[in-house]
């Protein structure tokens, strides 16, 4: 052996698929593309429109400004409103400034407004299963008037509940949680309220649903599961979860390959990696790419469960669109 080579342990690395994108963060990131093609930079972004700072940045160099509120937003330059939601104060701002708008909206989360809507039309006091202070519960929290959507974040919170009226309940749910966490808390509710409403399914999105499977699939046996994503993503954070539970002896949410340390790589020998629904695939190449300077990587390749979901661009955009 050539003793001026390094020598590199071996290293079995598990990929998940699906992994990275979805279709509402695709249809999202496109959104903001094509208004800045049609009607030039700036344009105004009310929230990050997706959990990546990568992301964020990279649309920011072509011409997006991101912006809290639509109040930091001018009059002449549209403003389009993130893959989370919006509560509905934002987009009467919007009109009642005259400005234009696009609705970048997830459509899966846009179905759990349009479910709160139809409950609290029916009477019914709501159940809002999801985390304090994320962007998605304020914006369906948003929907409707104060007081007409509780939040429960644990069983504990389903325990301490007081409605109105218990025989006149019903519950959705942030579209990006664990569904083992979500599975607890619709048994609680239901244990509690045997007459709550609910949708057929919880709200827990396809995409979500894909890759917590996918991650349970490969964690087990696995010394390290890596999940490229933001903090601020809650369904990466909710992969980070799923791994541990899943088997794997640590897992860790790391932005891009410089978020891994020698601390972290010590000892492994069968790593998984995935990606948030935000995170783009160019991230997963690049930790690939650092691995290998480190290790002589196997890459073994977990189920490939194709998904071909898609979502329209708004009608404004879709001339846009190639």
């Amino acid at each position: 052996m050539d003793a001026t080579v390094p020598f590199r342990p071996p290293l079995i690395v598990r990929l998940a698929s699906p992994r990275g994108f979805c279709a509402g963060v695709e249809r999202a990131i496109q959104i903001v593309e094509r208004a800045i093609e049609k009607f030039g930079a700036p344009v105004y972004v009310r929230h990050e429109i997706v959990h990546n700072i990568h992301v964020v940045e990279r649309l920011r160099k072509l011409g997006a400004v991101f912006v809290e509120e639509v109040c930091d937003c001018p009059t002449d330059r549209p403003v389009i409103f993130s893959a989370h939601g919006a509560p509905k104060a934002a987009t009467m701002e919007a009109s009642r400034r005259h400005m234009l708008y696009l609705d970048a909206t997830c459509p899966l989360v846009s179905k759990v407004h349009l479910d709160a809507e139809r409950h609290h039309l029916a009477g019914r006091e709501i159940v809002l299963i999801g985390h304090d202070g994320h962007p998605e519960v304020l914006g369906t929290l948003g929907q409707l008037p104060d007081g007409a959507i509780t939040l429960v974040e644990t069983p504990e919170d389903v325990r301490r509940f007081e409605p109105r009226d218990p025989d006149n309940l019903a519950f959705v749910t942030q579209t990006t949680l664990s569904l083992d966490d979500t599975a607890e808390m619709v048994a609680a509710l239901r244990a509690r309220f045997p007459n709550i409403a609910g949708p057929h399914r919880e709200d827990i999105c396809y995409a979500t649903t894909n890759r917590q499977e996918a991650v349970k699939a490969l964690a087990e046996g696995c010394d390290l599961v890596l999940v490229v994503g933001s903090r601020t993503s809650s369904n990466s954070q909710r992969l980070v979860e799923v791994a541990r539970r899943a088997g794997a002896r640590d897992a860790h949410l790391i932005e891009d390959a410089g978020g891994m340390t020698d601390a972290m790589l010590e000892g492994v020998r069968r790593l998984g990696l995935t990606a948030g629904a935000s995170a783009p695939e160019l991230l997963v190449r690049g930790v690939l790419d650092a691995l290998r300077r480190r290790f002589e990587v196997l890459i073994e390749e977990g189920p490939i469960q194709i998904e071909d979901v898609t979502f329209k661009l708004p009608r404004l955009l879709a001339d846009q669109a190639t």
